[in-house]
């Protein structure tokens, strides 16, 4: 007997679960979805067994999702991160300067000619943001280099700058949490960025300075082949979904994952594949429990970790 469609309640003011819950009776298009994420997300996180993988771009950091990736990251709820260099900038700038609400209509010639960056509907002052990296990250190179180190990975170059941040600056970065928890976190395109950049005008007169990817990639083979069971949450594409799926093909692929995205699948991206693609190249198991959701990141994640947290506490 097929299962009839119920309306959503929400006149008793519903926790997140529970709306959940009922977005999933209602059977309709993308809110079922949503709910499938959710109950899904739940399992990854509540299991003790799962070694879980957490990916995401840069974009979302400057805005106030941060929060929600750093619940994940300083609650124990993840056990690696994969991420570019633009995550490790908005988290170094955000941890001294604040960025600012805009419009997706901004004029971007006279927002230029006033110092300004358009990040989508985000405002942000160019002192806030290219300024402090540099000041921040070449001091403490500096005090890396006086310390005697001349190799880093990228790892261990976000733990530095979260220990560097101390208590107070970095109530808030991931990069604090990732270094108080040691949980490591891989930016295998790390030059794509102002961090990276700043490594390389460091570079320019500390020639023996080298940055140890290998190092990262034989720690993320220790975790693949270590898993008893492999997890991932993947929220865009990019760099840092493949890298992440890339790896766990080795392990015969995840044995749970979860995309949330809003790029397309017919142009072939990566970044728009679902998660059905990634069985065909041994990515992602065949008998894995896997689904797509479609939507805003900045949306989504914080109702679907919400409901999630709520279930499993």
């Amino acid at each position: 007997m097929p299962r009839k469609v119920e309306d959503i309640r929400i006149d008793d003011a519903p926790t997140l679960d529970v709306l959940v819950r009922r977005m999933e009776s209602a059977g309709g298009f993308s809110a079922k979805g949503v709910a499938e994420g959710v109950d899904l997300l739940a399992r990854m996180l509540a299991d003790d067994t799962m070694t879980v993988f957490l990916s995401f771009p840069a974009d979302i950091v400057a805005t106030g999702t941060r929060g929600v990736l750093h619940e994940l990251i300083h609650g124990g709820y993840v056990d690696a991160v994969v991420t570019t260099c633009g995550t490790l900038d908005h988290d170094l700038a955000r941890s001294f300067k604040p960025y600012y609400h805009g419009a997706w209509d901004l004029d971007d010639v006279e927002l230029h000619r006033k110092g300004l960056y358009r990040l989508g509907n985000l405002v942000i002052p160019e002192a806030n943001y290219g300024a402090i990296v540099e000041r921040k990250m070449q001091a403490l190179l500096r005090r890396l280099w006086a310390r005697g180190v001349r190799k880093l990975s990228t790892r261990e170059l976000v733990w530095a700058i979260g220990e560097a941040l101390g208590n107070d600056a970095g109530s808030g970065s991931l990069c604090r949490a990732a270094f108080e928890r040691q949980m490591p976190v891989f930016v295998p395109g790390i030059t794509d960025g102002a961090v990276g950049s700043q490594l390389w005008l460091f570079w320019q007169n500390h020639k023996a300075l080298e940055l140890d990817l290998f190092d990262d990639e034989q720690r993320l083979s220790d975790l693949v082949f270590e898993a008893k069971r492999a997890g991932a949450i993947l929220l865009g594409g990019g760099i840092s979904k493949h890298h992440t799926i890339w790896w766990n093909q080795f392990r015969g692929g995840l044995d749970a994952a979860l995309y949330v995205t809003t790029a397309v699948e017919w142009d072939g991206s990566l970044s728009g594949a679902r998660t059905r693609e990634a069985v065909s190249w041994g990515k992602v198991k065949p008998n894995a429990r896997h689904t797509t959701v479609e939507g805003d990141v900045t949306v989504l994640l914080p109702l679907m970790v919400g409901a999630a947290l709520e279930r499993i506490r």
